[in-house]
């Protein structure tokens, strides 16, 4: 009768345990990376002075790069 609890015991926990595992590398992995604004250039490849990250003007090149949700560009996504 004990082997029998401690091997339905067991087997619960299995399940459990790679259920939560299974949850918990569900929301790493959905992580969106987004492309931010970053910088602008001008046609001589020159920031302008004072300007924001978001062109504003004509003449500018918007300049962006992917971030993930921390804000950080994530390696091989540039």
């Amino acid at each position: 009768m004990t082997s029998t609890r401690k091997r339905v015991g067991a087997a619960i926990a299995t399940v459990a345990a790679s259920f939560a595992l299974g949850l918990g590398g569900a929301s790493i992995a959905e992580a969106k990376i987004q492309p931010v604004d970053v910088s602008c250039e001008n046609r001589g490849g020159q920031e302008p002075g004072g300007q924001q990250p978001s062109c504003k003007g004509g003449g500018l090149v918007q300049e962006s790069e992917n971030q993930n949700p921390s804000g950080h560009a994530p390696p091989g996504h540039n």
